[in-house]
């Protein structure tokens, strides 16, 4: 996959804790929060599964994309990952790198 900016929420299960988050390398970061490089959020709860995310042109369209996200309620992200992601399963062998 080639890289670009992205919005993406990882969740510890099916209608778990989630993290919304943005990067310029979406399977680099995935595979960090997989195997808790970083400190943080993901590891201390256990958010390892990449359930949503949103290719975007520009770092700067992800970085706005996931602050408006971040102001919106729960419910309002848990129905775009059940619209995009309705089993919640792992994406992350859609997107990681050959």
């Amino acid at each position: 996959m080639e890289e670009q900016a992205s919005v993406y929420i990882m969740a510890s299960g099916y209608n778990g804790t989630i993290y919304l988050g943005s990067t310029v390398n979406l399977a680099k970061r995935v595979w960090e929060h997989r195997n808790g490089v970083v400190a943080g959020f993901t590891k201390r709860y256990d958010c390892k599964r990449l359930v949503w995310y949103e290719m975007l042109g520009s770092w700067e369209a992800a970085r706005q994309r996931e602050l408006q996200m971040k102001e919106w309620k729960r419910d309002w992200k848990l129905r775009e990952i059940n619209g995009f992601n309705p089993d919640w399963a792992d994406l992350y062998d859609r997107i990681a790198l050959p």
